[in-house]
């Protein structure tokens, strides 16, 4: 791990927040740059200073977005030790997302309607942030001693992908518990067999 990255400036800081804010809330498309730069509080040249246009913008809200999202499995790995209880830690972990944080849906699930080209670079990023969440879904289950780890993962994706969805449309309170359920679900039928669910 490199611990001599450089922080970013405070606009440009100020920049990949107020667009974080704004991309998510509104669409990526619907909010032009001087909405942004207005928002962030800084020259039209300081945002193509830092980024050269919107497109690299967006790649850097959903950089990170993926940053963020990384660190948080990292926190939760460096916190429990014990496999079963780490799982049990990430779907936690995503509920308490649906709950709080992304009530709008997933963010890369959002960008990517608005992003149809499978080749450009918004989509790339996207597909190599889904990969390495659905990789390090299958270690943690893999580590917990579950049956087809990867099986486990790509359920766990898809339902989550669902929630999200669901959490915007239906609400929170409707679907979260619903996630919960099926996911422990999931879990406990990939264990092996004779080992009691984890309740």
């Amino acid at each position: 791990m490199n611990t001599t990255t450089k922080r970013p400036s405070p606009a440009r800081a100020r920049l990949i927040d107020a667009a974080t804010r704004l991309f998510y809330e509104e669409g990526i498309h619907t909010v032009g740059v001087d909405r942004v730069i207005e928002e962030a509080g800084v020259t039209r040249a300081t945002l193509y200073k830092q980024f050269g246009g919107k497109e690299n913008l967006v790649l850097a809200y959903l950089g990170n977005e993926d940053e963020m999202l990384r660190a948080m499995f990292a926190e939760a790995g460096a916190a429990v030790a014990d496999p079963d209880a780490l799982l049990d830690a990430v779907v936690q972990g995503i509920a308490d997302d649906i709950r709080e944080r992304h009530t709008r849906g997933c963010p890369f699930i959002n960008a990517a309607a608005e992003y149809p080209d499978a080749d450009g670079p918004v989509r790339r990023l996207i597909d190599e942030h889904r990969e390495w969440f659905r990789s390090t879904l299958a270690a943690v289950a893999d580590t917990a001693g579950l049956e087809r780890p990867d099986d486990v993962a790509a359920s766990l994706v898809l339902l989550r992908d669902a929630a999200l969805v669901g959490g915007y449309l239906d609400g929170e309170s409707r679907v979260t518990p619903a996630f919960e359920r099926t996911a422990g679900a999931v879990i406990d039928a990939h264990r092996p067999r004779g080992e009691a669910p984890n309740l």
